[in-house]
């Protein structure tokens, strides 16, 4: 049984030695702007309001070396971003796609702001428009009133 685990092991040793040079031979050289690209373009997961490429966290630097790996296996930037929608879900992209449920989240606040504006024409049309042209007529007097009033100015002066 020993003589089985002995060639086993020189099997794996073997195979092991032969695969590491493929793999490194495979690796290309990966641009930091490319890296910085991709990484721009997912959200942190630890402080959620940047992106991976600019986190301090060590959360975001594993990221950006999975990047930076997946990259230099010969993935494309698309594949890179796929790996991270898959793991994360679409919550992870910076910028949601423009497609679905998602086209709230880009065209709810255009609308939004076009109600308002909207809003606002209209409060501004009445207000400069609002004595124009509507005239009330003069509300009638009674005449013994009117003698009244007319006696106490001439007494007050």
């Amino acid at each position: 049984m020993s003589r089985v685990a002995i060639m086993l092991c020189a099997a794996l040793v073997l195979l092991a030695a032969a695969a590491s040079p493929a793999q490194a031979q495979s690796a290309k050289p990966v641009s930091e702007d490319v890296v910085h690209e991709i990484a721009a373009q997912l959200r942190c997961v630890v402080c959620q309001n940047l992106s991976v490429a600019d986190s301090p966290s060590e959360m975001a630097s594993q990221m950006r070396a999975i990047i930076r790996e997946r990259l230099a296996g010969g993935e494309s930037p698309a594949e890179v971003q796929r790996y991270f929608v898959d793991r994360y879900g679409e919550w992870i992209l910076l910028s949601p796609p423009r497609r679905g449920f998602n086209l709230l989240v880009w065209f709810l606040p255009l609308a939004a702001v076009a109600v308002g504006l909207l809003i606002v024409g209209a409060l501004v049309w009445r207000w400069t428009h609002r004595g124009r042209g509507v005239r009330t007529p003069p509300a009638a007097v009674d005449p013994a009133m009117s003698e009244r009033i007319r006696r106490e100015l001439e007494s007050g002066s």
